[in-house]
């Protein structure tokens, strides 16, 4: 199986079609699977839940939403983290529920719809016979932590909406045929509370609060699907959200999410920044994921290759065999930049080739 490229998810075409005959067409050789881009209100990742599932839901208030662009006109994409979407409980409501499960999110109705393109374009040819289909899910917390910032609601929101998202999960993986299915979990939220905390949560006990949610996650792929892990430094507002002074906090993650998953991890993401010093990525040394491939998050900042040469360089001293990705998603990105974007993963493949 190909692995020296991940996509992480969210390309800015306007369909799942575009998507896979321009970035799939050329990059699927290299790839274990391909998403769809997360077109539509996927594109602005957990502010799509926010909008379509939390905002209107019987049992939650909603206390703030982005505002309103010139004109009056309605907005419901945040630009920063001060104009996002804030929600709190209802009062008297012990535990939030969600209906229609393994539908409420929308996730599944979006992956089964996708799924009947992608496997179309590989009948014709397309896209790689071996290429998996991959959904890429935010986490629980990435969810719940950004847009209720009341900790004391999270007791009353987040076992129903982890049992809603598993639902939806397994829901996928009953409509798509596991062996051809990839499932990645994104964690954003979480890492930008390790690196610099959230104002509004806990400070004592970080990792283990974020780390548990992986057990049920886990469960819910099936065995024959793959099972990943994106770890993000975040780009609402732009990239980098946070800048951590080395990699050791994604690493202790990454190996605390592996060690507590309920099955097999097949690959893991960590992103990096625009860093040639050895002592950013010596923590890599730590990293124990159990075999899971890994993808760094290196492909950003490629004007000079000759740099983004001598980063994958050092980050080899410390883990000598790895793929390459971006740090994030595209999803807020000019479209615009999309052949200049597709170009860097391809010249990325060539420095990778050329070093091993």
């Amino acid at each position: 199986m190909a692995n020296e490229l991940l996509l992480i998810g969210s390309i800015p075409f306007e369909t799942p079609e575009e998507v896979f005959r321009n970035w799939g067409r050329a990059l699927g050789r290299y790839l274990p699977s391909m998403p769809d881009g997360e077109v539509g209100d996927r594109s602005w990742w957990i502010d799509g839940v926010a909008n379509r599932v939390f905002n209107g839901h019987p049992q939650i208030d909603t206390i703030s939403r982005p505002a309103d662009d010139p004109g009056g006109v309605e907005q419901w994409r945040p630009r920063n983290l001060d104009d996002q979407w804030g929600f709190r409980v209802k009062p008297g409501v012990e535990q939030v529920k969600f209906g229609d499960p393994g539908w409420r999110l929308g996730f599944a109705k979006d992956a089964v719809n996708s799924y009947f393109i992608f496997k179309s374009l590989k009948q014709e040819g397309v896209l790689p016979a071996s290429l998996r289909f991959q959904v890429s899910v935010p986490s629980v917390n990435s969810n719940i932590e950004v847009h209720f910032r009341h900790p004391a609601d999270y007791p009353r929101i987040k076992p129903g909406y982890e049992a809603a998202l598993c639902a939806e999960v397994k829901k996928i993986c009953e409509k798509i045929p596991p062996r051809d299915l990839a499932i990645q979990y994104d964690f954003a939220a979480e890492i930008i509370d390790l690196e610099k905390g959230l104002p509004w949560a806990e400070k004592a006990g970080v990792l283990e609060r974020h780390v548990p949610q992986i057990r049920n996650l886990s469960a819910a792929v099936h065995p024959e699907a793959m099972l990943g892990i994106h770890l993000c430094y975040g780009t609402l507002g732009g990239w980098p959200m946070v800048m951590g002074n080395d990699m050791s906090r994604g690493v202790r993650f990454a190996n605390a999410l592996v060690s507590e998953a309920q099955r097999k991890v097949d690959f893991v993401h960590i992103p990096t920044l625009d860093r040639i010093e050895d002592e950013f990525y010596a923590p890599l040394r730590e990293l124990q994921v159990g075999g899971a491939r890994v993808y760094l998050g290196m492909i950003h900042n490629m004007g000079d290759l000759g740099r983004f040469k001598k980063r994958v360089q050092a980050a080899r001293k410390y883990l000598p065999d790895f793929g390459l990705a971006a740090p994030c998603g595209y999803g807020r990105e000019n479209p615009a930049g999309l052949p200049t974007h597709l170009k860097e993963h391809q010249d990325a493949v060539e420095i990778l080739r050329e070093i091993s």
